[in-house]
């Protein structure tokens, strides 16, 4: 690794590339409060901690959510020590319309079924503050429907041998337009050969 991409290693950790473009296209702003919805062991949130933003985060594992404090606290000690909670999307305790960013990476497509999509959806949705940008990466099928096998509620078998909940372009456009959002980006899908298809939602939540 070359010193320079060290560097970029060292800034933004393993961020999602599609997260680092929106910041690299100014809509993620110095000062904003960001929630991860979803954190993991913070792979995302790198940046976030050492440029000083107002960071919260959420896991459904204990273990994930303790790396992420762990995380925190060697870039961030400023922050609280409740910043991150252990709790299941669906059902967790961020206050309503309180993040300028609302972080789902790679979460959605764990939903056991159509329900439980639209409740982890709306638990995301609803700490989005009015002007405030959704982004989210999941499995889809799109690219790839003649290659996945339906086991039931939404939920398939993909390529790579994994079960995953699967959205395709019609029911994302659905419930873009039942949560009152707006697209910022088109639908962005990539189709990782043999494996999966993974699709970059990016949300604007409109002022009242």
């Amino acid at each position: 690794m070359t010193a320079a991409a060290t560097d970029v290693h060292r800034l933004f950790g393993d961020i999602d590339i599609y997260l680092f473009d929106q910041i690299l296209r100014g809509r993620i702003a110095p000062g904003q409060r960001i929630f991860d919805a979803g954190c993991g062991g913070g792979r995302n949130l790198v940046f976030f901690l050492r440029d000083g933003y107002d960071v919260r985060g959420i896991d459904a594992d204990a273990d994930a959510v303790a790396a992420t404090r762990q995380l925190a606290a060697q870039l961030a000690p400023r922050l609280p020590a409740d910043a991150f909670q252990v709790a299941p999307l669906e059902r967790h305790t961020e206050s309503d319309e309180s993040a300028d960013v609302v972080i789902v990476s790679a979460v959605l497509h764990f939903a056991h079924g159509h329900e439980h999509f639209d409740a982890m959806l709306a638990g995301a949705w609803r700490v989005v503050a009015p002007g405030g940008l959704f982004f989210a990466r999941l499995a889809s099928s799109i690219g790839i429907e003649h290659q996945v096998q339906p086991i039931g509620g939404g939920r398939y078998r993909l390529p790579d041998g994994s079960d995953r909940y699967l959205v395709d372009e019609a029911r994302l456009m659905a419930a873009t337009a039942r949560l009152g959002g707006q697209l910022l980006d088109p639908l962005k899908t990539t189709v990782v050969q043999g494996q999966r298809a993974m699709t970059t939602w990016v949300l604007h939540k409109p002022e009242p």
